[in-house]
């Protein structure tokens, strides 16, 4: 039994690693999540992705798979909670990564906002001009209405990124002015609480990778994401925050039980 026992040990010690950095990384699973009241009629398909960190461990032709998986949701909306870059210094291909992000299709809109890996090593001469030329509105303590096709008005506002950035909720919420359905993207999420009492309905996040090496019991936490992990989230006033899990890696390129994430809300208001 002993034996048995210690062989089962040892495979666990082999597959794992070979698991972390060659299978899971190269997964991505959509995550459906149904949100507001079935009664409604007016509903909006919303695709959230985040984290990226294109880099030599995670090079553009990676996001083939991820561009499939959004595409089929045929989104109204896509939008991108920060950190397309890894070390921009060390790996860039803009015009591959421009060419990938333009092939992710939305019926009304595409919007990103920066994280703190969009302004390091270089990239923050270049993020929002890869943003732009990929068709995305990148929201820097801004915000736009936007129209379905009822008539019903969605603001999306985007917060600056919380710990390169200059962010500002009351800037941000000052481009707020008749609206059904208020959405908030930031890229740290334990920033949300900042959203409380503020008559928003959704927060939209990135960053902790959600802990990239999820052990139980102990996660892996990242400044800004310690409160905030990973999931959904319903705060004090009844807001809900969701917490992208993300697609790429950083420091350590592997993830265990944290697989790549598109996340595909329908919001019914």
């Amino acid at each position: 039994m002993f034996k048995k026992i210690l062989l089962f040990v040892l495979v666990l010690i082999v597959l794992v690693p070979v698991y972390a950095f060659k299978v899971e990384p190269f997964m991505v699973h959509t995550n459906n999540i149904s949100l507001g009241d079935n009664q409604k009629k007016t509903q909006l398909k919303l695709v959230q992705i985040s984290d990226i960190q294109v880099s030599k461990a995670y090079e553009s032709n990676r996001l083939d798979k991820v561009i499939d998986k959004v595409n089929e949701q045929k989104p109204d909306v896509i939008v991108f909670t920060g950190d397309l870059f890894d070390n921009y210094s060390k790996y860039s291909h803009e015009s591959e990564i421009i060419a990938k992000l333009s092939a992710m299709k939305a019926k009304i809109g595409k919007y990103a906002v920066w994280g703190n890996h969009d302004y390091g090593g270089g990239a923050a001469r270049v993020y929002e001009y890869v943003m732009n030329q990929s068709g995305f509105t990148v929201l820097k303590n801004t915000g736009q209405t936007i129209a379905t096709d009822s008539g019903k008005k969605i603001f999306i506002g985007g917060l600056d990124d919380s710990l390169l950035g200059n962010p500002s909720v009351n800037q941000t919420l000052a481009y707020r002015q008749k609206y059904d359905y208020s959405i908030l993207l930031t890229h740290e999420p334990d920033v949300a609480d900042q959203f409380v009492n503020t008559n928003t309905q959704l927060a939209l996040a990135g960053h902790s990778h959600g802990g990239q090496i999820w052990i139980p019991f102990k996660p892996i936490t990242n400044v800004l994401a310690r409160k905030y992990v990973r999931g959904m989230y319903t705060l004090s006033d009844g807001m809900k925050l969701y917490v992208n899990t993300g697609l790429g890696t950083t420091s350590l390129h592997a993830r265990f039980n944290v697989v790549p994430e598109v996340t595909a809300f329908s919001i019914k208001f």
